[in-house]
């Protein structure tokens, strides 16, 4: 079993010809939404990979919240954990212009409602995965953490997105996932020594003795578990948009870990994931079937 602890969100996208400038109107010319949040991303990208999915989390008793939860209550996410809240469903509001550039205003709402006492309902076995995020208060994560600890599961911490005070909350994880950017912020938070990003994630791991995980766009993912460096390439593709890559990879990689694979045959079906998600729009409706990722990898 994966249990994912995380936000849940409805997406309003609108394409405008250009972003308007501040106190000015710009029309616009496509309006549509679509569910999202890293933390019911994640979920939904774990359940394609056909493992079996419990989401901790909550929405507001609004209109939105039926279809932020729709992707995941069709694909039989257990939604047992997820509270209805006075506080409004989180919203992600973006802004999309014609060369791609966007603006993004999140509003947590009721994920902000996730707190630790939350973290009772975990009901954690000895080989479950447990799959986080930073768009819930990070007292919930830590607690998160904590419980996974004492009940013998595995954590998988995505750092996403960087937030300076919860640099103290990677080395409770068992495997942490960042991408390049977050890690060089984290890096210089956390003081990590060495010359290079693989000299500072050896450092990381060292000190820490957890496995970490930095993605790499394009160029593919470099994980570091004690010893050398596991390179794992991207699958050639033309990307059509890239959000939710990383969400697909994250809960591609819990889903393979918990099916016992070792690190590099998860990496390598993770990054496949992710690089196919890239080839279709939006967040949720992109995240392959196992059966895609599959004929990918074989092919």
């Amino acid at each position: 079993m994966i249990v994912v602890v995380g936000s849940i969100n409805l997406d309003l996208i609108a394409d405008v010809e250009r972003l308007p400038e501040p106190g000015e109107t710009v029309p616009g010319a496509v309006f549509r939404s679509a569910p999202g949040g890293k933390g019911a991303n994640q979920a939904l990208a774990a359940t394609r990979a056909g493992a079996s999915v419990r989401m901790i989390g909550a929405v507001g008793r609004d209109a939105f919240s039926a279809e932020a939860l729709a992707l995941l209550k069709a694909a039989g996410v257990d939604l047992s954990g997820v509270r209805e809240t006075h506080a409004a469903t989180g919203v992600a509001l973006i802004f999309v212009d014609a060369r791609g550039e966007n603006v993004i205003v999140v509003v947590p709402g009721a994920n902000g409602t996730v707190l630790p006492g939350d973290v009772a309902q975990l009901m954690l076995k000895k080989h479950d995965v447990v799959l986080l995020q930073h768009e819930i208060p990070l007292q919930t994560v830590e607690a998160t953490l904590d419980a996974t600890r004492a009940a013998g599961a595995r954590s998988v911490l995505n750092t996403a997105p960087f937030r300076p005070e919860a640099a103290p909350l990677l080395a409770k994880a068992d495997y942490v996932v960042a991408n390049e950017t977050e890690f060089d912020l984290y890096a210089d938070v956390l003081g990590l020594a060495g010359d290079t990003r693989e000299a500072r994630m050896q450092d990381f791991c060292t000190t820490q003795g957890r496995t970490l995980i930095v993605t790499l766009g394009a160029d593919g993912v470099v994980a570091v578990e004690g010893g050398a460096p596991v390179r794992v390439p991207s699958l050639p593709v033309t990307p059509v948009d890239t959000v939710g890559a990383g969400d697909t990879f994250c809960g591609y990689l819990a889903a393979a870990l918990a099916d016992g694979l070792q690190l590099e045959a998860a990496l390598r079906r993770a990054a496949a994931a992710g690089s196919l998600a890239c080839t279709k729009a939006g967040a949720q409706p992109s995240i392959p079937t196992s059966a895609e990722v599959d004929a990918a990898l074989a092919g």
